[in-house]
């Protein structure tokens, strides 16, 4: 018998622990404004050349931050279906041409299943540059 209790309490010190070692999940305003700290926002305009895109980061619940090639951050607020975006999903955009756009459809996809989970309208996009010295 005290043997069994010996080895709960071994369990429970265990789960104590790795709850109070897991970080805290950022809050997703907290990591955007971390994101354009030291960033000065521009007017926002309806579409960016995708060709000139580096890589995207998605913010979960609410917004798409597209980098470009030159530095710039441009953050997309989805008008429709902000709240089902999280960063472990694929965004699917067929695009005419080579930019995307206000109002352009995007399927959510999710990674490991390879299933839709949803779609996104896009919305303005606002860029975010350092400023220059």
């Amino acid at each position: 018998m005290r043997s069994a209790s010996i080895g709960l309490a071994v369990v429970v010190v265990l789960a104590a622990a790795s709850g109070a070692v897991a970080a805290p999940k950022e809050a997703p305003e907290v990591k955007l404004a971390r994101m354009l700290d030291g960033r000065t926002a521009g007017k926002p305009v309806d579409c960016i050349n995708a060709r000139n895109t580096d890589s995207i980061e998605i913010i979960d619940g609410a917004a798409i931050v597209y980098r470009t090639k030159n530095g710039v951050l441009y953050v997309n607020r989805p008008s429709i279906g902000a709240d089902s975006l999280r960063r472990d999903q694929i965004l699917v955009t067929k695009m005419t041409g080579g930019q995307l756009c206000r109002m352009d459809m995007v399927t959510l996809v999710d990674q490991g299943s390879r299933f839709e989970t949803g779609a996104i309208s896009l919305g303005a996009f606002t860029p975010y540059a350092k400023p220059r010295p």
